[in-house]
């Protein structure tokens, strides 16, 4: 399959979005149920959030919102619309330590889950930061077995537990990698 991982644009809001619920709803239903998923979607994917995190990292070099599409295209140019946003992830600078670049988030359609899509994205943001950054940071809720495993099998490090607000008796784990 074709995959360009490109700067995500305001073009890209309601694909990030609909990644996004879908991403979450099969990652995180059993855990969460599907009406608390709904509300952290609703809340957290936001459109005017995403536009925002989009438009704040446009131009930086020290953050990116990056998508990825199957490079399908119209006769015109334009990206197919079922083609659009296969998975996406987004970094920022780890507000306490500016030489850790923080993964806000990375996900990927349920349906596209096995095809790579998401160590290309990984492997994108390592050589984007590298020298930028000492490491990569992120945070997964401990219960999140395929999420886990993804960034573990990945040469990511667990660094830290702490006690998660998305719900009672949940935990997420803190892992980092070297870049």
């Amino acid at each position: 399959m074709t995959r360009d991982i490109r700067e995500a644009t305001a073009d890209d809001v309601w694909a990030v979005h609909e990644t996004a619920r879908e991403s979450w709803h099969a990652a995180y239903d059993d855990l969460l149920g599907p009406d608390r998923v709904d509300e952290i979607v609703d809340e957290w994917y936001a459109i005017g959030e995403i536009e925002s995190s989009i438009a704040d990292t446009t131009g930086r070099d020290d953050a990116t919102f990056l998508v990825v599409d199957s490079g399908a295209k119209t006769d015109a140019g334009a990206i197919e619309a079922d083609e659009r946003c296969h998975g996406f992830a987004h970094v920022v600078p780890w507000p306490e330590d500016a030489r850790v670049a923080y993964l806000v988030r990375i996900y990927v359609r349920p349906d596209r889950w096995g095809e790579g899509i998401g160590t290309a994205l990984l492997e994108h943001l390592e050589a984007e930061f590298e020298g930028g950054f000492d490491r990569l940071r992120l945070a997964v809720l401990a219960d999140n077995e395929v999420g886990v495993s993804f960034y573990e099998s990945r040469g990511f490090d667990r660094v830290g537990t702490y006690d998660s607000d998305l719900g009672a008796d949940l935990e997420e784990y803190i892992y980092e990698k070297a870049l």
